[in-house]
């Protein structure tokens, strides 16, 4: 655990030295966050009106920075962003400024990493070498590594979702139901677009308790859970005007709602394939190891271990928001982060489908290598100054990932071979999918026929 926590704390931070673009070493989202901070550090409140009068942000944001809140009857700005992750930034931007808060986000790297080398192997019976493996690749390259040097609450959440996972394939006692509602009253905090998450997470402990015949647990938690929810929605309305913090956005003119869009679900059904393997901005596209989650989930579904609903369901529900919620897949940020919240269940099910060594652990090393030395290379280019994270990231000058693109398809600018690849990809995987399933079933079925071979022998 304190290896690969190591590895990932460096991974990350490596990053730290890369400007988000060419004008200003954090952008998009990023300087805001940071304002809110300083405000709660400085002032005890969200008010950031003096820090943008005063352009506290111009040691992380060179460049004229405009607030992305509308001015309340009392002049105040309230910036359109739930407020945890600020309080959990606050003393280290106060303290070191943008260079400690990234600091503080490599050290949540390293804690989500250390945390799923101890899940897989003590819930899911990975052995401690294949764990520190598949967790080390996944830890040291895109997007966890990248969000461990970015102002974002991804990697924060993250952790909570491994402390969600770890409460529920656990006894779910005290501590384990502590855990769990810790986990699920926080995301909403860290950002409302991991309601979904949490309320699945949620849902996941309450059938467990309640199938356990443990009724007075399943009301206590539900109510609290309630609770909270509703204190959420109160403090929302005082602070944001809204039930969201988007209410107090000035580029949502017509309503808080109008982050999603005006949703093309048909439109929006490339993102099952293409958050996968779309050339700029799909995760395999950085680490190709990630390709694994798909005979990986299948094995896991054909099998059911104990615990997999907390690892696929919650994956299933983060996948669908970044789908059909989200936005846009392709935005002003690192690729992938509309999946960081649920990828430490797609590294759990990865670890427990390597988890026998041979092959299968050969080609996650042999893919995650690929991927480390992705991370490693653009994360040099950033230092040096050759491009910048949010800008220009994918001129990479970096062989293997020039090479490996070319066969990805390229939804950002649709050309002639773009769906032709898309549906080749989506095939084979669907192929995948199903082999891995089978064989999956072949060996349940095959696994009792050879204990009892062995109990006669």
């Amino acid at each position: 655990m304190i290896a690969v926590a190591v590895v990932a704390f460096a991974a990350a931070a490596a990053g730290m030295g890369s400007r988000a673009s060419y004008g200003a070493q954090t952008t998009a989202d990023e300087p805001h966050y940071l304002l809110t901070a300083l405000s709660i550090a400085h002032d005890g409140d969200l008010d950031v009106r003096d820090e943008f009068a005063r352009m506290e942000y111009l040691p992380f944001h060179e460049i004229l920075l405009d607030p992305q809140a509308a001015p309340r009857r009392d002049g105040s700005l309230i910036e359109p962003h739930d407020p945890l992750l600020p309080v959990v930034l606050a003393a280290p931007a106060a303290l070191g400024g943008w260079v400690l808060a990234k600091l503080t986000l490599a050290a949540v790297a390293a804690a989500l990493a250390a945390l799923l080398v101890w899940i897989a192997v003590r819930r899911f019976g990975v052995p401690v070498l294949a764990a520190a493996v598949v967790v080390g690749v996944f830890a040291a390259s895109a997007p966890l590594a990248a969000y461990g040097s970015q102002i974002y609450p991804e990697l924060p959440a993250a952790l909570l979702v491994a402390v969600a996972i770890a409460a529920l394939t656990g006894p779910l006692g005290r501590g384990g139901l502590a855990a769990l509602g810790l986990a699920v009253v926080a995301l909403p905090w860290l950002s409302v677009k991991y309601a979904p998450v949490a309320a699945v997470l949620a849902a996941i402990g309450l059938w467990a308790l309640l199938r356990a015949g443990r009724r007075r647990t399943v009301l206590a938690l539900a109510g609290g859970l309630v609770a909270s929810g509703v204190a959420f929605l109160v403090v929302h309305q005082a602070l944001y005007g809204g039930v969201t913090p988007y209410a107090s956005g000035s580029h949502f003119v017509d309503g808080e709602l109008t982050v999603v869009g005006s949703p093309d679900y048909v439109g929006r059904s490339r993102r099952i394939v293409g958050l996968l393997v779309d050339q700029d901005f799909g995760i395999a596209a950085w680490q190709p190891a990630w390709l694994l989650l798909v005979p990986a989930a299948a094995a896991m579904l054909a099998r059911r271990p104990r615990g997999w609903p907390a690892l696929l369901l919650t994956l299933a529900a983060g996948w669908f928001v970044a789908t059909f919620v989200a936005l846009t897949m392709q935005g002003w940020w690192f690729p992938g982060r509309q999946l960081v919240v649920v990828l430490p269940a797609a590294v759990l099910a990865i670890a427990w489908w390597a988890r026998r060594g041979g092959g299968r652990l050969a080609v996650a090393a042999a893919l995650g290598a690929v991927g480390v030395l992705a991370q490693a290379w653009v994360s040099a280019e950033g230092a040096l100054g050759r491009l910048a994270w949010v800008v220009d990231l994918q001129s990479t000058s970096n062989p293997l990932y020039r090479a490996w693109t070319a066969v990805l398809p390229d939804y950002l600018t649709e050309n002639a071979a773009t769906w032709p690849l898309h549906w080749a990809w989506a095939a084979a995987l669907a192929a995948v999918a199903v082999v891995a399933w089978r064989a999956e079933r072949a060996r349940s079925r095959a696994a009792p026929i050879g204990e009892a071979a062995r109990a006669a022998a």
